[in-house]
Formats: structure tokens, sequence, C-alpha cells
């Protein structure tokens, strides 16, 4: 019995190692995982942007605004003069929070009193925006600490005053929930597109359907719209419930999601197309499909920002089509944003859209006999 246990053993493992493509599935996509995984899954916080308002001339101001300047875990890149000058840093995430130190800051700790200070927090990612919080906090606890070793003093100089914008609580659910919108329509029309072509080679009716007087484009279209149906029937009944049951709120325009949701079924039905061509069997489609998801999750700003990606995996993000979706599905649930502040995120979509399309019709065209 033991005999042919081993003897089947051995017999599957001829199987898999005896061609190559399944060698490199099996020796390939777990170093390209790990690789991406390590470099891009990180929670850290790193070189965090931020611009000051400073409307105190004093020495107390410049010594608070010192700890920051001298911190590795800031980057100041920008100096306001106006409070005009806040809200567009904020939303088109050039700083993370705005350091506002108020008119009497010096004067008021010079006078035994405690200065205030406004944090302004950019509150989208709520997880990074917390962690931001506690890096200002550290610092600002450490300079209530050094200043209070002098005499005379039994209460904290300076007071933070925290406002964090697009999600006033830090609600992580905010953050999360939207993003899921994106994960879901593209898990769902992946497997619907991944999987078409793959089948009909594995039941043998793919001959039948090339010798048909279809052309290679309709073929394609018909493939193709089934996924693009399911997928905006998805969206929408997933985008009914974050507003419905999560309570999440919904302050930007509609059509700006709906031309978002269309522009990234398209791009993911033309990879998922792509996948099934290469795949001789469904489980070779769902094997690809597997293998574009995962790392397109995580180079896409799901969970971690890709501000804290090193610079090479932040360029590779730029081929990921969730990652333009997401900033559409965040920006339109949380901040309001209509299609005109969404034209950076719809032509780069639009792009990859039409370049998956094309691939996967030349594809249609020249490979699948």
């Amino acid at each position: 019995m033991a005999a042919r246990i081993w003897a089947l053993i051995i017999k599957e493992f001829l199987a898999l190692l005896k061609h190559k493509a399944s060698r490199v599935v099996l020796i390939g996509p777990p170093f390209i995982q790990l690789l991406v995984f390590g470099y891009a899954a990180t929670f850290d916080v790193n070189q965090i942007p931020y611009a000051v308002f400073n409307e105190d001339s004093g020495s107390v101001a410049r010594t608070m605004l010192g700890y920051f300047e001298g911190s590795p875990t800031f980057h100041q890149t920008a100096l306001i003069s106006h409070e005009s000058q806040i809200a567009p840093l904020l939303d088109t995430q050039q700083v993370l929070l705005v350091l506002h130190v108020a008119p009497r800051f010096s004067r008021d700790i010079l006078g035994h009193q405690s200065g205030q200070l406004q944090v302004i927090l950019d509150g989208r990612n709520s997880n990074t925006a917390a962690i931001a919080l506690n890096d200002v906090s550290a610092l600002i606890n450490q300079f209530n600490q050094d200043w209070m070793r002098q005499p005379g003093w039994s209460i904290s100089p300076a007071i933070p005053e925290i406002r964090a914008w697009y999600n006033p609580n830090l609600i992580s659910r905010w953050f999360i929930v939207p993003g899921i919108v994106a994960l879901l329509t593209l898990v769902v029309t992946l497997l619907v597109t991944g999987l078409s072509v793959a089948r009909e080679r594995e039941m043998g009716t793919l001959d039948q359907l090339l010798v048909s007087p279809l052309r290679p484009l309709e073929i394609l279209m018909g493939k193709a719209l089934p996924g693009f149906f399911i997928g905006l029937l998805e969206a929408g009944l997933i985008s009914l419930l974050v507003v419905v049951w999560f309570h999440v709120p919904f302050t930007g325009s509609l059509p700006a999601l709906v031309l978002g949701v269309v522009l990234f079924l398209w791009a993911a039905i033309g990879i998922g197309l792509m996948i099934s061509s290469l795949a001789s069997t469904q489980q070779q489609g769902l094997l690809g499909v597997f293998l574009f998801l995962v790392p397109a999750v995580i180079l896409s700003g799901f969970s971690t920002p890709i501000a804290n990606m090193p610079e090479p995996v932040q360029w590779l993000t730029f081929l990921n089509p969730m990652r333009y979706f997401l900033v559409i599905v965040r920006g339109v649930f949380l901040e309001g944003d209509g299609v005109s502040l969404l034209w950076p995120q719809y032509w780069p979509l639009a792009l990859l859209a039409l370049a998956s399309m094309s691939t996967a019709h030349w594809r249609f065209r020249t490979h699948m006999g």
C-alpha cells in the first residue's frame, strides 16, 4: 500500500514538473509576490509631508517648529502664508497635515499660559492619519517636557487642537469600506472574464466557436459584455450597501462614480480576457486571476499608502487600474468630488482600458487558433 501511494506521489510530482509552464507557475509567482509584499505592504509612515502656517514670529513658535524640522519622520514641503492655501494642499494630497500656530502662541507661553497649536489632518486614510497624529503628539509632548523643566510651570505649554478633514472621527470603516467597492468589483469581473475562454477550450467548444461566422471582435465582445453588466450591477449593489448599511457618507457626484466604474470595468475585462486567452484550463485561468489580483490589491493603496512604498514600486502602481479607481471611489464618497476634479484619474484609467482591450483583441485575432 505504501509503495502504491509513493508511486502515485512520484507520478504527481512528475506531472507537475514535466511542463515548463507548471515549473514557472510553482517557482516564479511566490518569489514575485514575496518581493511585492515585502516592499509594498508596510504600515510604517516615513517622511510625513507637512505644511506650516505660522502666524507667530516669536522665538517659542520657532523653537517648537524646530522639533518637526529636526525629526526624520517629518518632511516640510510647504510654508503657508494664508488660510486659503490649506485646502488645496490637503485636497491634492501634497501634504498629510498642516501645523497652524496661533498669533499669540509665543506670548501666551512666555506668560505661563498654554499656547494654541492647530493640527489639520487629511483623514481619508484613517490608519495613516492616526499614525501621523501619534508622531505629532510625541513631538509636542517632547517640546512640553523640555519647556516644563524651567521653574514655575505646572501646565502643558502647547495644547494641540486636532482637526481631521474628510473623516472627522478617523473612523476606519469610512476608509476601508469604499475601497471594498473596487476590490469586489475587480474580483467578480476577473473571475467572469478570466475563465470564459478557458472554459470553452477545456470543454472542447472553442473550435466550434472559431469556425462559426462570428468574427474575432464579435467573439471578444460576446465574452466581454456579460462581465461588464455583471460588474456594473455588482458595483451598484455594493455602493448602495456601503451607504445604507454601513452609513458611509456619499458626498460627491453619482455620474462621477458611474464614469469611474465603467472605465475600471473595461480595464479589468481586458486583463481578464488576456488571462483567459493564455490559459488552457479553467484551473490555469483561476490561478492567473489570483496571480494578478493579489499584487493589484497590494499595489493599489487599498490598505497601505503608495507614498510609503519604494520609488520603483510606486512607478509600477501606475499600471494598476485599481490604483486610480480607489481614488475615484474614496473621492466621491468622502471628499465630494465631481467629474471635473477626477479627470487626473479618468484619463489614465481610460488608457489602461484601451490598452488591455486592444491586447485582448490581438490575442483573440492571432492566437485563438
